[in-house]
């Protein structure tokens, strides 16, 4: 079966995370697939597969005989979707032969526009898969799993010699989550690498150093009429605190290492208002002082409005895995050497982002990420191809016999 048949029958669950829930993982249909791919690694011959109470997916093929002694490698994929746009009841477009033009996606009124997305003419001659515009496609990461799903059914049924070799599949990774219950005792590899990137030919070990911030803000409602010198409308003191953050510093106004201040939800009233903000920067002192800056605007406000008026909380989410994969640099010369291989140019741009591997990394398993063939995720301009999902594949395999010719 090829990547792009699983990929058709994975999308049709609904597994959008949420991160509101509290529960791990944080929406039951992630549950639901976790189940559906226990059973199909079940069925595929992989007796050891198995579902934790956290809906973490884990199975093992223990190493070919005469290679017990290569280095041990493994491949993470998560199974949730970004809660920013929905997952539902996705209704994709087949392609075939793509021209590279423009795609009208259903009768949403929304287009894939190679002036946009200038990736696009490189795709012509493939098969692309879009959705009609209503939903994301959910490439991100379900991808990622067809893709190890695949390479596990042609090393079984290839008979592939290969060295010990974990696979895992996580819940709750698009909201910062997927790493908290990984048990790296029981995964067991000395590497592994994500699937849960962008282009065919990605390998990605630099990522954002990442922090989640809230402001809370209690306001003093007054009757308007009797108000002056009274009132401290919480709303008004929320936009108070957006005035003070650099304009620029926005994801729209920045890319490659520049960091930012992400404004994600305003809530709010003059009584009491809340502001949620991801912070998100490559460099370490960098991303110190946006946090100082964010405390400072704390005690200002506290100052001109009363002490306890206004609460900020910050939460690390994760570290740049960079800090980490510059002591075992063989994990990304194998992955670009088997790349180069396949007649792919290898990509390695800094991460606009975080994936499992950055927090996997820092739990002591070495972890990059690699490219999905997916591209615009997120959201409803969504699309992949087969072929990409082909290549994808063909990596995996290659990253796995170039370890098995590595002695651990």
């Amino acid at each position: 079966m090829r990547a792009i048949d699983r990929f058709l029958n994975y999308i049709k669950f609904d597994t959008e995370s949420s991160d509101v829930s509290g529960t791990t993982p944080s929406t039951e249909g992630q549950r639901v697939l976790a189940d559906a791919l226990c059973r199909e690694l079940i069925d595929l011959g992989v007796e050891n597969a198995h579902v934790d109470e956290n809906a973490y997916v884990m199975c093992h093929l223990p190493a070919t005989e005469g290679y017990e002694d290569a280095a041990s490698v493994g491949f993470i994929a998560h199974m949730d979707t970004s809660p920013d746009f929905s997952g539902k009841d996705v209704k994709v477009q087949i392609i075939e032969n793509y021209d590279g033009g423009t795609v009208k996606l259903g009768d949403s009124g929304r287009v894939l526009d190679p002036a946009e997305f200038e990736h696009l003419p490189a795709l012509a001659g493939r098969t692309l898969i879009t959705t009609d515009g209503t939903t994301l496609l959910g490439a991100d990461d379900k991808a990622g799993i067809a893709e190890i799903m695949t390479a596990i059914e042609l090393i079984i049924k290839g008979d592939v010699p290969h060295g010990p070799l974990a696979f895992c599949f996580t819940p709750d990774e698009e909201i910062g989550e997927g790493a908290d219950h990984f048990n790296v005792e029981a995964f067991g590899t000395a590497s592994a690498y994500t699937v849960d990137g962008s282009a065919e030919g990605e390998i990605e070990f630099e990522n954002f150093n990442a922090y989640g911030a809230k402001f809370e803000i209690i306001g003093r409602n007054i009757h308007p009429g009797d108000a002056k010198n009274k009132m401290i409308n919480a709303a008004l003191v929320a936009h108070e605190i957006v005035s003070m953050l650099p304009a620029g510093d926005t994801p729209a106004h920045t890319e490659g290492h520049e960091g930012f201040y992400h404004l994600t939800d305003v809530e709010g009233c003059a009584e009491k208002a809340s502001l949620s903000f991801i912070i998100r920067d490559h460099d370490t002192d960098m991303m110190r002082a946006r946090l100082a800056t964010l405390r400072h605007i704390e005690k200002l406000m506290c100052e001109k409005y009363g002490e306890g008026n206004v609460k900020l909380t910050l939460r690390e989410q994760y570290r740049n895995m960079k800090e980490i994969i510059e002591q075992y640099p063989h994990t990304v010369e194998i992955a670009r050497e088997v790349i180069a291989s396949l007649g792919l140019t290898p990509i390695s741009n800094p991460v606009r982002g975080g994936t499992d591997g950055a927090r996997i990394s820092f739990m002591g398993i070495p972890c990059p990420n690699l490219g999905t063939g997916g591209y615009a995720f997120h959201g409803p301009y969504e699309h992949i191809t087969a072929e990409g999902m082909d290549a994808c594949v063909g990596i995996v395999m290659g990253i796995v016999s170039a370890y098995a010719a590595r002695r651990a």
